[in-house]
This record gives C-alpha cells, structure tokens and sequence, in this order.
C-alpha cells in the first residue's frame, strides 16, 4: 500500500501546511526519507468539526453497527499484511516478531469490543419501575444507562506502535463507547499511523460510518495541548511521560469546562522477594527476572525497576546468582533518540551517586552510533532509598535498583514511601505466609494490579484486566486502558425519569429487545417489563 504523508481529516488526506517531519529510524541511528506535513489550524479546526457533527450520528447507530465497524478495521489492518510490520519495525526498532504479535493483540482487543457490544452488559442498565401507591410518598419509574461523552483526543504510544497508537485500546474502546476520536499521531512512527489511519478510514466506509468518526492529525508540542483544550474533545487517552501526561491533565483541568484526561505515565513497578522463595528458587528467579527486566530492552510500562528484599545469606545469594545471569543480557536498540538520551541521563546519575552500586550490566557496551541501551542493575540500602526520592524515580529502559533492607521492619516502610504503581509482584513460598498479609494491605493500597510467583510484564488483554494505578503511574486510579472495563472511561450515566417508554433508548424499554442483562428491582434479568 502507497505510504500517504499528510493529515487524515474525516476522509480526506490533507496537507496544506508547510512545517514538514521525517521518521527516525532508531536501528540505523538515521532519518527515513518521507517528509510527513504538520496539521495546520484550519485542518485542525475541520477535524474536530468533523468529529462533533459524526458524534450526533455515530452514537446513536445500533450498537451492532459499531460492532461490525470495529470488526472491519481489524480485517483492514490484517489486510495491510507484511507492509504494516515492516514499516513499523523501521520506525520502533522493534523486530518483526514483536510487531507481529502487538498487530494480534491490536486486532484482538478490536474484536473483543465488537463482542462486549453485541453482549451489551457494559451499558449498565439499571431499573426501577414506578410504585404511585407507595407511601408516603409515590416512586417514580427511574431508568438508567451509559452514554458515550462525546469526541476523544488519543495520543499515540511510543512503545506500543499498534496497541497503544491509532488503532489500539484507547481508540478501540472510546469507538466502541459511541465516541468519535482524534488521533495524535506519535512522531516517532507517523508511517505506521498513516498506514493503520487508512484501514480505519477503509472501514468506516464498508460500514457506513459518518465522516468525522476518526481523524488523524501531526502536531507538534504547542498543537497537542491546543488538542486538549479544544471544547469540541470530551475526554483524552494517553500513554508517555510523567511530564506530558501532567501537561495535558492541567491543560484539561484550566477549560471552562474540565474534562477527564486518562493518563498512563510512571510506574517503576516493584518486585518483592520473600526469604524462602529465594532459598527454595534462586536459579529460576533470577532467570526469569532479567528476561522481564531486559523483555523489549525495558522500554515496557510495567517494567520491573524496583526489587525489594532483606539482607540476609539467601538474599545474598540470590543477587549473586542475578548478576551472573544478568551479565549475559544482550544492548538492544532503544525506540528513538530522546528515549536513548533519558535512559544514558539517568544510568549516568545513579552510577554517579554516592549511595549506589552497579551489581551486574551487560558484558557488551552498548554501540555509541547506535540508539542501544546497555542493560544495568544497582544495588542501594533500604535507609538510602528511604531518605533520597530520586532512587524511586522511573528509569524508562533495561535497567532495575535492588533495595536490600535491614529487616522486614524496613522493607514495608520501603514499600509505605512508593508512589502508586500500575503493578506489583510477590515472590513467596508457604513458610513466608506469615508476613504476608501485612505487605499485601500495604502494597494493594499502591497499585492497580498485584502478580504473585509471576512478572509484570505481558499484560493480557481480557475482561478482568485491571492496567491502571494510584497517581502517578495514571491520573485515574479507578479506570484501566486494558481491557473491556476501559469503555467506561468514555461513557457517563443518564438517567430518564417517567419517560414515555417509546422514548426511551432502546436498551431501557420495556421489551428486552437486546436480550441483554438489565438490574431491574434490584434482580438481574433478561426479561421484559
């Protein structure tokens, strides 16, 4: 498929603007030659327009229609076949296989939307019909459900190309709530944007959809926070930095009229090691503990970058046994040149810091003319992570700091003094039960997902899937942007009071013409009314 250059607006391919960008590619430390063109004000003001006018029609389609509209863009994606996982591994550095992969979980989460819409539980139905002979007062006839806020601004990902960027969870499932979106696209592969920007485009088609149901726009830092700020956009979905994602959230919290900004943005993730799983597990552990901290050369959200644990001769042995296995990881390319720069920044501080030791990094320097990163694991003291913040800070990349505390006293105030976290993970065998309530009360109250005897990373996409955190690690603790319970984030509950029954939304009428599950009384049922 020809590669297109310009901004998708609505249906169009425009680019009337003369501010130009090329896409890097990171594994050849080199620009690629297409120039993509940066939306300008008017284009920019023509797809929120465009997203406004669709929003009257789109969220009133049968939800069956966006079903089979999300189905659509799954097959048009797969039809792109090996030009898309090419391309994509030019602009990401990742391999093939990788992207081959993200490509399936990018169609699946698709897939797994147009099911959740057909199914219809989502919406929330909720009814009590009337009682006018109660007393003393009468009980109106009260009907509730989810509607779709409106457009949404999604920003693309930098490390998940396909299943955080223009056709992955955040847009699969603000489309599946009823919302048109507006994609950012992420500088870093605007080829790849374009190329899934199209099969959108090419389904929306086949099924009818309105124009204006997806745009894609270039814009530079000033743009993206104009985007936020656009009263046409309702909500936002992003995935990045501390440092954007708060840009965006105050952009978002300063309109006239505040909107909901869902942002992804730090998590260092920590891995607790309980004594005897350490006795019992040594070599296995370690093993699989460098692979999740080396998986994607760490550029993973739920990266394990924290390992907590006390000092003892199984501790001991145990960070011997990482060291040797950790030594064997390999430098990998590194997604762009700005997240290569952050991670040397960062390894450069803590190899620098009085109170940190390296325990083992790759026995391969990574490439100067290339964009790797050099695999590397410190080591501090509890008290020094305790009384220095700058040791909890995320460091974006192949890299993890063991924190070895003086007793178990220390390590549940390590664990007391940590941000919220998207994730947390407990090694431990039976004859460490007897601590182990007192960190999971502590750890639940830090983190969206807790993982025992596993690793964070590899997050799977299904309907009990919770991929959110305490601020930081996101801006809403009480949403997730994997899984089915991510449409809730785009909808909002309206409910109708003594509403005539022929104007109500369909899934609140008295025949169950859905066949869905609906709360009526205070039962569950699929029957009429």
């Amino acid at each position: 498929m020809e590669l297109t250059t310009g901004n998708r607006i609505g249906i169009n391919i425009s680019s009337n603007g003369d501010k130009t960008f090329q896409a890097f590619d990171p594994s050849k430390n080199e620009y690629l030659n297409e120039k993509f063109t940066m939306a300008t004000a008017k284009e920019f003001e023509t797809a929120l327009t465009l997203a406004e006018k669709a929003f009257s029609v789109y969220s009133g389609l049968p939800y069956v229609q966006r079903a089979e509209f999300l189905d659509a863009i799954a097959d048009e994606i797969m039809e792109l076949g090996d030009s898309l996982l090419e391309r994509c591994s030019l602009e990401s550095g990742l391999p093939i296989a990788r992207i081959s992969g993200e490509r399936g979980r990018t169609c699946g989460q698709l897939r797994m939307f147009a099911e959740l819409l057909r199914e219809g539980s989502w919406l929330d139905v909720r009814i009590d019909t009337a009682q006018p002979d109660r007393k003393p007062i009468a009980k109106p006839d009260i009907r509730r459900i989810l509607m779709p806020i409106g457009p949404v601004a999604v920003y693309g990902a930098s490390n998940f190309p396909l299943a955080f960027s223009t056709a992955g969870g955040d847009t699969a499932s603000a489309l599946a709530a009823g919302c048109p979106v507006v994609v950012k696209s992420h500088s870093s592969h605007p080829g790849t944007n374009a190329l899934v920007a199209s099969a959108i485009i090419k389904a929306a088609k086949k099924t009818n959809m309105p124009e204006g149901v997806f745009s894609l726009l270039y814009l530079d830092h000033e743009g993206s926070v104009k985007l936020v700020q656009a009263p046409a956009i309702k909500a936002v979905g992003f995935t990045g930095s501390r440092e954007v994602g708060l840009t965006l959230f105050n952009a978002a919290m300063t309109r006239p009229d505040p909107i909901p900004v869902y942002a992804e943005m730090s998590s260092i993730n920590p891995v607790i090691l309980m004594e005897n799983a350490l006795k019992n597990r040594k070599d296995e552990i370690s093993e699989s503990l460098a692979s999740s901290v080396n998986l994607g050369v760490g550029q993973f959200c739920t990266n394990p970058g924290l390992i907590v644990l006390v000092k003892s001769d199984a501790s001991r042995d145990f960070m011997e046994s990482f060291a040797s296995t950790f030594k064997n990881a390999l430098p990998g390319t590194m997604l762009n040149k700005n997240i290569k720069k952050a991670y040397d920044q960062s390894i450069t501080f803590l190899q620098n810091h009085p109170d940190v030791n390296v325990i083992s990094k790759s026995s391969l320097a990574s490439d100067s003319n290339k964009t790797e990163g050099q695999p590397i694991a410190f080591y501090t003291k509890g008290e020094n992570f305790l009384t220095d913040k700058s040791l909890s800070k995320e460091v974006f990349g192949p890299e993890t700091l063991f924190v070895v505390c003086t007793d178990f006293n220390q390590l549940t105030e390590v664990l007391k003094s940590l941000e919220g976290q998207l994730t947390a993970t407990i090694h431990a065998d039976k004859e460490d039960e007897r601590n182990f309530t007192s960190i999971i009360q502590i750890i639940s109250q830090k983190v969206g997902r807790l993982v025992y005897d596993g690793y964070p990373t590899g997050v799977e996409v299904c309907s009990a899937m919770q991929h959110g955190g305490p601020f930081p690690s996101t801006s809403f603790s009480n949403s997730t942007s994997v899984g089915t319970a991510a449409i809730f984030r785009f909808t909002r509950p309206v409910a109708y009071q003594s509403f005539p029954n022929n104007f109500l939304p369909e899934a609140l009428k008295d025949l169950n013409s859905l066949k869905i599950l609906r709360l009526i009384n205070g039962k569950w049922t699929k029957d009429n009314i």
